[in-house]
This record gives C-alpha cells, structure tokens and sequence, in this order.
C-alpha cells in the first residue's frame, strides 16, 4: 500500500488545467468607476475584492544645503603660500597637516606631517590655489591662526600666530591655550 496524496484519487470528473480543487474559484476583478467605500468591501475574505488606489508618490527631498565656515580656521601669509606651493611640486605631491601634540614645557607644541589624502574629519583650507589640512582634534587650538613662513641665517621654518594662546615657554616652541 503507497502514501496517501491527492493526485491519487480520482475523481467523478475531470479536472480544469489549473487543477482547481472544489470550493475554489479563481478571482474575478470588477472594474468600479467610483472610488471604493466600506459597503463595497465583503466580509467574506474568499470573495472577490475591489483594490484600492495606490499611495501617493511622494515628493523627492530636498539636497540639504551645505554649511560652510564663514572664514577659514587658518590664514597664510603670501610667503607660506609660496613656500607650500614649492613643497607641491615635488615628484610626490601630498598634502600637509597641521595638528598639535602634548608636547614641551608649556603643553602643546605644532606638529607638521605629510599624508597622501585627508582624514575623516580634517578640515580642509584652501587659500590662493593651496590646500592645507588641519587635524579634526587640533582645529580648536588652531582656529583664528596665521601661517608663516620664517627664513633666517640659521632656520627656515613655518611660524604661526595664534590668538588663543594663553602662555608660551621661553623658546616659543610649545604653548598653552585657554579655556
């Protein structure tokens, strides 16, 4: 004796091609040229149902506008632009970042590096065709500043004026900001 299934009964009649067991029917659309109300809708689930309209589309955003500093968290002087412009046609050209360290007797001392592509959250400056990167964790020590570049018989080097420092050690290499 095999399993039961229902293909194996047969039965007094013969099936449509869409094998439709008995009690089913297929569902029937009714076009409506009015909109549909709660009368028109049966109870019954089985029973054919009139569809109701699709939601609206709704409407496309708008880009939301871009804010952008007003002035920019650093200057450079006409000779740092030069200078930075030199250090950018190097073979290898790269940005330079600026950030501050915990370094040096007051606190803070300016740190310069050379990276490939900015970071996640620097902030980008932009002044006469010269991009210069400031650290997301240093723009707060660095804001309002002026970049220069200083040559004397025994250094060359960029020095910066910047308004937010409290204290400075003798040298001038390392500073402290207020709070």
């Amino acid at each position: 004796m095999s399993a039961f299934s229902p293909n194996s009964i047969n039965p007094p009649f013969p099936l449509p091609r869409s094998k439709l067991t008995l009690g089913e029917t297929p569902p029937v659309a009714i076009p409506s040229t009015s909109q549909p109300s709660a009368k028109d809708l049966s109870a019954d689930a089985a029973s054919p149902q009139v569809a109701a309209r699709p939601p609206p589309v709704p409407k496309a955003e708008r880009p939301r506008p871009k804010i952008r500093a007003a002035k920019a968290a650093i200057t450079m002087t006409p000779a740092a632009v030069e200078r930075l412009k030199a250090l950018m046609k190097s073979p290898t050209p790269q940005h330079l970042r600026i950030g501050v360290r915990n370094k040096g007797c007051a606190g803070l001392s300016y740190h310069l590096e050379y990276v490939d592509k900015p970071g996640k959250f620097d902030e980008i400056v932009e002044q006469d065709g010269v991009k210069v990167l400031i650290d997301s964790k240093a723009l707060f020590s660095i804001i309002g500043s002026e970049m220069d570049w200083k040559e004397d018989g025994l250094s060359a080097k960029f020095a910066f004026k910047n308004p937010n420092i409290k204290d400075a050690c003798g040298c001038g290499e390392s500073f402290t900001v207020g709070s």
